[in-house]
């Protein structure tokens, strides 16, 4: 089975050099379908001589690029495959497509959404770090990220903040001011931004970035009642050391006229690490004897 899985592959690599597009479509087809949900297949297919490259090289065709990509999203599913797709020439590929200002959203998902796999791997944090991967998402999100992009990019600096050097990357960056703009956005987005934004708080460099930004106090606030309960403990959290730095932060999230409720609702409903913040959110409001009417 293994061996007449190894002719697909060499037969689809052959076609997908041929001139004709329809070919290079099918190969490349099969071995999205042939590597989709077969650890072995991508094992095998990694393994074929010249493989990665060819589809590095088709990668930047507009015409193959998707489904180039996509296949080697595939193979970065295998975790004894993250490391060696890691290398500086293939993430420097990455960066160019999510810089490209007139690249295709796919391409800019798939580019993600390759370093988010890839980064699953903590040997690769650092090594995204280094070939600076964080300030080009940060980049992306400023100013070439399709709204449908978002989402991805953000997921993928979230998997790199685990490493605590790229904390500092994405500070100097200037990634603070564009993650609080997401809580203004859908949903789905809240997660991952408050997840980086709860890492960065942690650093006084952080939680000095995060008082900077106009009405940060009322987004926070916001984000005690919306998305999921990692959202919410993430925004409790936030808004603790808020809180702790200045008593601006806590006037602003006050001018949410139903803030003491949203915190009391945490204390009540939400998860233990939820209720302890807002337990000490609470105790802090009312030692300061701050006007919630």
């Amino acid at each position: 089975m293994a061996s007449q899985t190894s002719d697909t592959i060499a037969e689809c690599l052959a076609q997908a050099q041929s001139d004709s597009p329809e070919a290079k479509n099918n190969a490349l087809l099969t071995l999205s379908s042939l590597t989709k949900v077969s650890m072995q297949n991508r094992n095998l297919l990694f393994q074929t001589h010249e493989a990665v490259p060819l589809l590095l090289t088709l990668s930047k065709s507009h015409t193959t690029q998707i489904l180039s990509l996509s296949i080697l999203f595939n193979l970065s599913l295998n975790p004894n495959l993250k490391h060696p797709l890691a290398n500086t020439h293939f993430i420097h590929h990455l960066h160019s497509i999510l810089l490209s200002p007139g690249g295709s959203p796919q391409a800019r998902k798939l580019a993600a959404s390759l370093i988010c796999s890839l980064a699953m791997l903590d040997k690769n944090k650092a090594q995204f770090g280094v070939a600076g991967t964080v300030e080009v998402i940060v980049e992306a999100l400023r100013g070439h990220a399709h709204e449908s992009a978002i989402h991805y990019l953000v997921s993928s600096l979230a998997e790199l903040m685990q490493y605590h050097g790229n904390c500092t990357l994405a500070l100097r960056a200037g990634a603070v001011p564009l993650l609080l703009k997401n809580l203004e956005g859908p949903v789905e987005d809240l997660a991952a931004s408050l997840t980086i934004l709860a890492l960065l708080a942690r650093y006084k460099e952080g939680i000095k970035a995060i008082q900077e930004v106009d009405g940060v106090g009322e987004l926070l606030a916001d984000g005690l009642q919306k998305g999921c309960m990692a959202s919410r403990e993430n925004a409790a959290e936030i808004l603790v050391r808020l809180f702790e730095e200045s008593q601006q932060g806590m006037k602003e999230a006050a001018k949410k006229h139903d803030l003491l409720s949203s915190v009391a609702d945490l204390a009540i409903r939400g998860s233990a690490k939820a209720r302890e913040k807002a337990g000490v959110l609470m105790r802090m409001m009312m030692e300061d004897d701050l006007d919630l009417s």
